[in-house]
């Protein structure tokens, strides 16, 4: 097409041809990344649990924005979302969020998301509007289906009841509905409180705790395997994956695989893909 559009001189045509021969490339691209993905939860519905660093409001604006960017990049790509735990900050943002996304692949394209988030801006809270860097940390964990078995004894678990914090009614604030559960031997601890029935976030909290063993047994297992190797990426606090830079330019970096956007807000509005896609061709010693 593009051949004969050049001995007509159809300059329309010829663009056209070409803006579907790049769409078909880039789709090919994420295909291949797509068949790549083939770890035994990649397939699955996902949990994303985000956490203010130290910095007051600053970073509770910021794990806000985070969890905004998240959730506007799975309803780009017709996920669900479900909000389980919310910790709201006194003036703006959250101290903690945890929400599950569902579709198809969902922990497979996220999974490297986990680590530390740096943003540079200048604070909208700030009289004298100075710069300030917040942090937040992000951690992805797989929602564990019945093909995966991960055993928990009783004898390993704390469970506290507590009162629903926020809106909700007055029910929600009568009743101890909500559930911490604290495993003993790793010292992990997850919450529920969306639903008014302490049984449901009960099971709901079991299941957010089964994907943390799981993710923690996977960590324990790429470390090793890393062991020995040049390249290798801890998960940890202070450990910045990637940096949100809004002044005195616009530019989001990603540390692990040098690939750069200028255009930031578009970044944090959900547009991620390119990010995704680099740091799992990278994991999975694909060059490109």
């Amino acid at each position: 097409m593009i051949e004969l559009a050049e001995q007509e001189n159809e300059l329309d045509l010829i663009k056209e041809a070409e803006d579907t021969l790049n769409g078909l490339v880039q789709q090919a691209q994420r295909l291949q990344l797509e068949t790549l993905l083939s770890g035994e939860a990649d397939k699955n519905d996902c949990f994303i649990e985000i956490n203010a660093g130290a910095g007051g409001t600053e970073a509770q604006d910021w794990a806000q924005i985070l969890a905004r960017m998240y959730s506007r990049w799975a309803e780009n790509r017709k996920y669900k979302i479900e909000i389980l735990d919310e910790n709201s900050g006194e003036e703006a943002g959250v101290k903690s969020i945890t929400f599950k996304v569902m579709g198809h692949q969902a922990y497979g394209w996220l999974k490297t998301e986990s680590g530390v988030h740096r943003l540079v801006r200048i604070s909208p809270f700030d009289a004298n509007a100075r710069r300030h860097t917040s942090f937040a940390s992000v951690w992805i964990y797989p929602v564990i289906d019945e093909s995966i078995n991960i055993e928990i004894e009783e004898k390993d678990l704390r469970i506290d009841t507590y009162r629903a914090s926020g809106a909700g009614g007055q029910h929600v604030n009568k009743t101890e509905s909500a559930i911490r559960i604290t495993h003993l031997p790793t010292n992990i601890v997850v919450q529920c409180q969306n639903d008014r029935s302490q049984h449901r976030n009960r099971a709901q909290a079991m299941d957010m705790l089964k994907a943390r063993l799981y993710e923690l047994e996977l960590r324990k297992q790429e470390e090793k395997l890393n062991a020995q190797t040049a390249y290798k990426t801890e998960i940890g606090w202070g450990h910045q994956i990637r940096s949100y830079v809004l002044q005195p330019y616009q530019m989001v970096k990603d540390n692990r695989t040098s690939v750069e956007r200028g255009n930031a807000h578009g970044v944090l509005d959900g547009d991620i893909d390119v990010f995704l896609e680099a740091a799992l061709s990278q994991r999975i010693g694909d060059p490109t």
